[in-house]
């Protein structure tokens, strides 16, 4: 049965396998009338065999185990029905605390298909009134809901396709003579795409997607489920978003281009298999689905894109290959030299800006050995040069009387347990940090430790140890902040040992080590004989824990992480609120502010 109104036409905001932050959607978000409180019904007969209640995440969510070994989720509720509710309301004052996870005796709670079994709500990281809705199986799988038929969700429009991406996968790569990714805007004619071009390309190449689907008479950008490459009608590549295990879906960071997603928000799934990438929804047995261009060669390719009701849309283009050659045009205005450079994959790829009419080679480093860069090729005056980072890293590289070091300090492989020791810093990689081959770089900057970059994941946390050059006045006050690319600080915390902290993270990027002396704030919102109601706040290291006790009873508060709001739920109803209040709040650097008032 359909969770919410059942037997009534209803939509979503959010489909099976969609990609967010750092995980895959594990099932629908049903729209609820943009308001909580609608009733929410168990889909089959079962019985409620976990649930929790939390300020974040889920938020207050309801498992249930159903015969057939399913189990169906039921999440950001706004609130139990009793029997669960009162029995969840006293557990919270037995162990005192709103944070609470239980797993019930299978006979305990028994329900029926179509038993009312909660309020549907906007708890924990909702962005919204919604019921988030999933189907498991005994390994934790995660199906797609829509698989089994709801008639309140009507579906007959096909996906979008918006662009189409080309990553280079080696140095010999080119697409339209040059070493870069490259991405062409489709037309569309009904359910068919193309582009407006022939793309001419070279050596190993990956594809990548843009693409949305949409339900009907809903306008919300949602997730394609499935996505064939055909290649001179030859299928090169398929994944298929279903039965993802939850315990790999943190993989999405190598399913799509994750720099570009962290970057700008754009969506690209890969259509080939990037090593490391573990998930069982793909289907590419020659060369992991990269597609190998030779010279003076055509190739038809076709993308099939499909969503739960295999509704279908089709991109097609001609690929044709070209043997790499030499090119160079020239800005109109003269540009000051200048030296820049990324990593793709393996390569090394400077650019050097010159106007000179022959374009100058960059010279490189390594050991006080010289090694020439010959330009690739030269666009508005910018020659591009390449290097194979497998043959060793340079130390430094020079153009036009410019130099500019390079802090290469380790290639990390996956798989491997690696660490990696300086003067003022020391990581630990175990086998699954990385999804690839990693070349480190690293820098202390101020007070400022940079490990890679933001835009590289990681599968599992690495460990890092630092020690501040500044001194720390106070240690337990102090703890490990990430700093992201804009100016928020996220708490990441370590544990001291001596002058040195270590600490855990699941990010590249900027870390910084801080202080944290400023307690969290409070305000009193309201207060009568029936509710206590205030607003909690932290500037930095984040709100640790909140207790209230009247006339020295422990009072439980919930919180609303969204509004950044406690408020009170009496244990018995019947008995008003009288006498001293006294709420005591800690952020996680351990500062404490105290709150005294009567009612």
């Amino acid at each position: 049965m359909f969770p919410i109104k059942p037997g009534q036409r209803n939509f979503l905001s959010g489909t099976m396998g969609e990609i967010r932050s750092n995980h895959f959607h594990g099932g629908l978000d049903i729209k609820t009338d943009q308001r909580v409180g609608l009733n929410v019904y168990a889909a089959a007969d079962g019985y409620i065999s976990r649930v929790k209640m939390s300020t974040y995440g889920y938020g207050n969510i309801i498992y249930i185990t159903h015969p057939n070994g399913l189990v169906t989720t039921y999440a950001h509720l706004l609130s139990f029905y009793n029997p669960l509710a009162e029995y969840m309301l006293q557990e919270q004052y037995k162990r005192k605390t709103f944070e609470l996870e239980l797993f019930p005796d299978k006979n305990l709670f028994p329900v029926k298909k179509g038993d009312v079994i909660a309020l549907s709500g906007n708890t924990g990281g909702s962005g919204g009134p919604h019921l988030h809705f999933e189907v498991r199986d005994t390994e934790d799988k995660l199906y797609n809901p829509l698989k089994f038929g709801f008639t309140e969700i009507i579906d007959t429009t096909p996906p979008e396709i918006y662009t189409l991406g080309i990553q280079p996968l080696n140095i010999y790569a080119r697409v339209n003579q040059e070493f870069g990714r490259a991405e062409f805007a489709t037309k569309k004619a009904g359910n068919t795409f193309t582009l407006p071009d022939t793309v001419y390309g070279h050596g190993l190449l990956g594809l990548e997607l843009q693409t949305i689907d949409r339900l009907d008479g809903a306008d919300n950008k949602n997730g394609t489920q499935d996505i064939t490459v055909f290649v001179n009608n030859r299928q090169l590549y398929n994944h298929h978003i279903d039965k993802v295990p939850f315990e790999l879906s943190r993989q999405v960071s190598q399913h799509i281009n994750y720099p570009m997603y962290k970057r700008n928000g754009r969506t690209f799934q890969k259509n080939f298999v990037d090593y490391g990438n573990d998930l069982p929804l793909y289907t590419a047995p020659e060369n992991r689905g990269r597609l190998n261009v030779h010279p003076d060669s055509t190739y038809q390719v076709r993308i099939v894109t499909k969503d739960s009701y295999e509704n279908t849309s089709t991109l097609s283009f001609v690929l044709k290959g070209q043997k790499p050659s030499f090119s160079q045009t020239l800005a109109k205005q003269v540009k000051e030299p200048k030296i820049e450079y990324e990593v793709i994959g393996n390569i090394l790829k400077i650019s050097a800006t010159d106007t000179s009419a022959t374009p100058r080679n960059v010279e490189l480093y390594k050991a006080n050995r010289k090694m020439l860069l010959v330009p690739s090729y030269t666009r508005n005056s910018v020659s591009v040069n390449l290097y194979d980072l497998r043959a060793g890293f340079p130390d430094s590289m020079h153009f036009c009387g410019i130099s500019r070091p390079l802090s290469f300090q380790k290639v990390i492989p996956p798989g491997r347990e690696v660490e990696y020791t300086n003067k003022y810093l020391k990581v630990e990689f175990n086998k699954a940090s990385l999804y690839d081959t990693l070349y480190l770089q690293t820098s202390l900057e101020g007070d400022v430790y940079t490990i890679g970059d933001f835009f590289t994941p990681l599968h599992q946390a690495m460990k890092v140890t630092v020690t501040p050059s500044t001194p720390i006045i106070d240690k337990s006050k102090a703890y490990v902040y990430f700093l992201g690319l804009g100016r928020g600080r996220g708490f990441t915390g370590g544990t001291w040992n001596g002058n040195s902290i270590t600490f855990t993270t699941k990010n590249m990027g900027k870390f910084r080590v801080i202080e944290d002396k400023k307690p969290p704030v409070i305000k009193l919102l309201s207060k009568n004989k029936d509710q206590i109601k205030f607003r909690i706040s932290d500037d930095l290291s984040g709100l640790s824990s909140f207790n209230a006790y009247v006339n020295g009873e422990w009072l439980l508060m919930k919180f609303e992480h969204k509004t950044a709001t406690i408020y009170s739920e009496k244990l018995d109803k019947s008995k008003p609120l009288s006498g001293e209040v006294i709420l005591t709040v800690r952020d996680t650097a351990g500062n404490e502010a105290i709150f005294k008032t009567t009612i």
